[in-house]
């Protein structure tokens, strides 16, 4: 049985991930408070049902303290019982979750009276830390629509036949800021920048103009066999020790060029090899 718990703070997304877990097939249930969750586990894995098998469920803040705490040795030791147990985290920047409430006019769950839409964003955050830091996968949608989450969790967590790890090549602009929660950060803005050139400074790197000033620099080639080695040696390591989700960013001043254009590159070489690879270009979108 595959049990995925969806976390994070409110607003950032649960609701969406759960709807697309349901359409990949999951059985899945929002809000469960989580003196529910090993009871439930248990007894969704003994009914040997199809309809079961693959199951997600939704926790929140509004859980007590001492029961949120108990998450991470409920998760412990489902996995010891034979439960393939993951943990998907959704979160977004203070400012982003604000906008998204006031937007939408929707109370969020810990607002009081005397305590700011702020201060319950911020102690949401801490109520839900012990579950955070034990995440298998976390998503920033601070930069992300509806469409494209949906995007990220099918590629992210749709089952696959194989034990290789899943990777998400992510460029972005630094003057936008570097995106929280990746495992790899390389910065672009060493190489030729197609900005400087008047006839390019429109397009990005998915054009041929662009593509074409890049790929002939030998600086930008070497670059790109760098990235290739280093992370095709040090992938497997990470394959190993269980990881199934990877995620490398990619920066340049402003995220329209060369970030576009090597990330680009790296998918063109992951792909053809034979991986696993979702592509997003952050500023592009």
């Amino acid at each position: 049985m595959k049990l995925i718990l969806v976390t994070g703070l409110s607003g950032s997304g649960k609701t969406v991930a759960l709807h697309t877990l349901e359409d990949l097939g999951y059985y899945c249930i929002d809000n469960l408070p989580v003196f529910l969750l090993r009871e439930l586990a248990e007894r969704l894995a003994h009914e040997h049902q199809p309809l079961f098998a693959r199951s997600a469920v939704g926790i929140d803040a509004r859980n007590q303290t001492e029961q949120l705490q108990e998450v991470p040795q409920i998760v412990t030791g489902l996995r010891a019982q034979g439960v393939h147990c993951e943990i998907l985290v959704l979160e977004a920047q203070t400012e982003t979750l604000i906008k998204r409430f006031s937007e939408t006019r929707r109370k969020h769950p810990l607002t009081q009276a005397q305590r700011s839409l702020g201060e319950a964003i911020e102690l949401e955050r801490r109520l839900l830390e012990p579950i955070l830091s034990l995440a298998d996968l976390r998503v920033d949608t601070t930069h992300t629509n509806i469409h494209q989450l949906r995007d990220l969790i099918r590629g992210q967590v749709e089952d696959k036949a194989t034990s290789e790890v899943s990777l998400l090549l992510l460029s972005f602009g630094f003057k936008h800021g570097v995106p929280r929660d990746v495992d790899f950060v390389f910065d672009m803005r060493c190489l030729p920048n197609p900005h400087w050139q008047a006839e390019l400074r429109p397009l990005t790197g998915l054009d041929g103009a662009v593509i074409g000033f890049l790929e002939g620099d030998p600086l930008v080639d070497r670059m790109r066999g760098d990235l290739i080695g280093f992370l095709e040696q040090w992938i497997p390591h990470f394959e190993a020790d269980g990881r199934s989700y990877l995620t490398i960013a990619l920066g340049c001043t402003g995220g329209q060029h060369r970030s576009v254009y090597m990330t680009e590159q790296l998918h063109r070489h992951f792909e053809q090899a034979g991986r696993r690879v979702l592509t997003r270009h952050r500023e592009l979108s």
